[in-house]
């Protein structure tokens, strides 16, 4: 890459703009790192965002396999010139790091690295991270030996690129902290529904009970009935606090990914329910943070219509690859309802807080129903 304001400025605006697609602090360190890599064409990028025992809570690196980072080992302390960054706020613009005093070694498996340009990431007074790159490449061999070297106009543009970077990871911590809040909100939520529903259930079973007990010895036949009613009702708790447990348990999408913690969703709802539950995955790939949480609460909201009160005997879930994105699809054979109603039938079954799900990550959902045909929820995502 040649630099210079003509050909850097558009680079730099395109970096940013790709910055700001994504609300996940992991992946908007991902393509800040990325993005500065490949605007100064520079063999390494890394981006670390420092804890408070001295180390790194994230440290993100672009141009090393994952082979070499696992070999490398353990994150970096904040030592050296990456401590510099974060405790003086200013850019560091070196000739061959290694020459520098602060230069204390690397791991053994650690790529070697010369000419280095660092600058902390910013907001206000506090230092958000430390944005650094190692070994500018040469667009032609370099003449005399003098090899490659970061320039001032570099400097200058990655100035610009950490700035909005600061912006971007600031929205990103505020979205997951608003995220954060919701998700508490929503498992408070199901508590109160929890707590409401398995308490109507036993009162109305101890009532049960109680009725059985005062007719064994005068109408052992009716004592009978209510004992089958007892039972029944234990079942249906039991079913109450298993879906429960279910909805309120985390998933694991950071570990699993979507496919894996819908599989897993699937099998334990088709174990807790008398219903059939199926799932499904074609060629799927990865998807952005936020659209795989979008559609997993989606598919959770769905799952529960359709075990609660559809009266299905089987709920398929199929998830499909569309394009760079992804097509999630919930149906059942059961009771289904009249789009007629849709309004108080959306407030009932969660139907507006799927869409609003759906749109919140650029994605959109389509419910198709009739009575006595079942309910098929669609929700389709764009991708990355």
């Amino acid at each position: 890459m040649t630099n210079g304001a003509g050909a850097g400025i558009p680079a730099v605006s395109t970096a940013i703009l790709a910055m700001s697609r994504h609300l996940e602090v992991r992946d908007v360190l991902k393509t800040i790192v990325a993005s500065a890599r490949e605007l100064l064409d520079a063999e390494y990028a890394a981006l670390g965002v420092p804890d408070d025992h001295g180390g790194f809570a994230q440290f993100v690196v672009d141009g090393v396999s994952a082979e070499q980072w696992k070999a490398i080992g353990p994150l970096p302390r904040q030592h050296g010139i990456l401590a510099a960054m974060l405790h003086n706020a200013t850019p560091e613009r070196l000739a061959d790091v290694r020459e520098d005093p602060r230069f204390g070694g690397w791991p053994a498996a650690h790529p070697d690295m010369s000419d280095f340009l660092g600058l902390p990431v910013a907001d206000g007074d506090e230092i958000l991270g430390a944005l650094f790159l190692a070994n500018k490449r040469c667009p032609t061999p370099p003449s005399r030996g003098d090899g490659c070297r970061f320039t001032e106009e570099d400097e200058r543009l990655l100035g610009i690129l950490a700035q909005h970077a600061a912006i971007a990871l600031t929205n990103a911590r505020l979205y997951e902290r608003s995220r954060e809040l919701t998700i508490a909100g929503e498992r408070a939520r199901l508590a109160h529904e929890l707590h409401d529903a398995v308490a109507q259930k036993l009162f109305s079973l101890r009532l049960t009970a109680q009725a059985a007990t005062a007719l064994v010895d005068r109408d052992p036949a009716r004592a009978k009935d209510e004992l089958h009613q007892v039972a029944a009702l234990a079942a249906e708790a039991a079913d109450e606090l298993r879906a429960a447990v279910v909805e309120l348990r985390p998933a694991g999408l950071d570990e699993d990914g979507l496919v894996a913690t819908l599989r897993s969703q699937a099998q334990v709802l088709d174990r807790a329910h008398s219903a059939r539950v199926t799932f499904a995955a074609h060629c799927v790939r990865a998807l952005p943070a936020a659209q795989e949480e979008a559609m997993l609460r989606v598919a959770q909201e769905a799952l529960h219509n359709a075990l609660r009160h559809s009266g299905a005997g089987l709920v398929e879930v199929t998830l499909t690859r569309n394009g760079q994105g992804a097509l999630l699809r919930i149906a059942d054979n059961g009771c289904g309802f009249d789009p007629g109603t849709v309004r108080r039938a959306g407030r009932h079954l969660g139907l507006v807080s799927m869409r609003d799900r759906a749109g919140g990550v650029g994605g959109k959902l389509t419910v198709e129903s009739e009575p006595g045909k079942g309910t098929a929820v669609e929700m389709e995502v764009p991708g990355g």
